[in-house]
């Protein structure tokens, strides 16, 4: 029993003495702990004023930049794309304004708008693909025929690209005959929906990329899915850019990045991620351009870029008939 309370009051003695250990170091220690934390607090304080005066520098000459190119624009686009008839596509997500901006430079550059084309989330669904494959096998022209590696976009796509574009200038303006139900089947299926008159078939088209990553277990398949589109437009026309914004850090939902990471379709087709900036629409004028003459680029400030935008046109340029090149 002695034992017993003896180690009970060492126990307590001890604890007592952590107690009192702590009490006194806490009070002799309080002024230099409050002093350190202060002097931390104002150099952080004096970091972030810093930091912000630097991002109010940037923000104003990034306006500065955008006010100036916006003025120029009518100027650095004329004439660009006189003769062209260009379709513009917009996908689930995609940004009306962003769409209306390039719609305004485009039509300044001397194109004329075909129409405009919405997919809907239904196209992009993965588990409706069997449908989606159904329909294209009772629509397709007979003649028509698909690589055995081809997805169920990507057989939608060369369908619906036959409908909406085509490389002979003399048949732009006119209906395909061959793919004349497609669209309207399409439709009534709530595949996409259009606007304007995009069966009278256009020279190149503008494909707007989501403001945010798809996501989900399908993000991958339905940024791919866009991908195929992309790429079947610019089979069947003369050129397609796909437009939209800058993704950090990359995800697998984004098109642009999907686009850019497929060696073989980004060498075809161009890809803008600056769409949001009046710079990123004077590229997407020049990058029809440069498809127009055979090439591809990606352009803006992201992560695969070939450069900030493609080269000034000449002032003469030649266009050439562009069937998978």
């Amino acid at each position: 029993m002695i034992d017993f309370r003896y180690h009970l009051v060492s126990i307590v003695a001890i604890f007592l003495a952590l107690a009192v250990g702590v009490v006194l170091g806490t009070t002799l220690l309080q002024e230099p702990a409050v002093r350190s934390a202060r002097e931390v607090t104002a150099q952080l304080t004096k970091s972030k004023e810093e930091l912000r005066t630097q991002l109010d520098a940037l923000q104003s000459r990034e306006t500065g930049n955008d006010t100036f190119i916006a003025a120029m624009t009518p100027s650095l686009v004329a004439g660009d794309l006189t003769g062209q008839r260009v379709l513009l596509v917009e996908t689930p997500g995609s940004s009306t304004t962003m769409r209306e901006a390039a719609q305004q430079v485009l039509t300044q550059a001397g194109a004329q708008i075909s129409g405009r084309v919405g997919l809907t989330e239904k196209l992009l669904d993965p588990k409706g693909t069997g449908v989606l494959d159904g329909l294209v096998n009772q629509l397709k022209p007979a003649n028509m025929m698909f690589p055995t590696t081809a997805t169920s976009w990507d057989r939608a796509a060369t369908l619906l690209s036959a409908a909406f574009v085509t490389t002979d200038q003399a048949q732009a303006g006119t209906p395909n005959p061959a793919t004349a139900d497609v669209v309207s089947a399409f439709e009534t299926g709530g595949l996409l929906t259009t606007e304007g008159d995009p069966l009278k078939r256009a020279t190149l088209a503008v494909m707007f990329a989501p403001e945010k990553p798809y996501e989900g277990e399908s993000a991958e398949l339905q940024a791919g899915a866009l991908v195929s589109m992309a790429s079947g437009l610019d089979v069947a026309g003369k050129g397609t850019v796909l437009a939209g914004t800058v993704v950090t850090p990359a995800v697998p939902g984004d098109p642009i990045g999907a686009l850019r990471d497929d060696s073989e379709i980004s060498k075809r087709v161009t890809s803008v991620d600056t769409a949001d900036m009046p710079a990123g629409r004077v590229a997407i004028v020049y990058s029809l351009r440069e498809q127009l003459n055979g090439r591809a680029g990606q352009y803006g400030i992201g992560k695969g870029i070939s450069a900030p935008l493609p080269a000034v046109p000449s002032a003469t340029p030649s266009p050439t008939n562009q069937s998978g090149s």
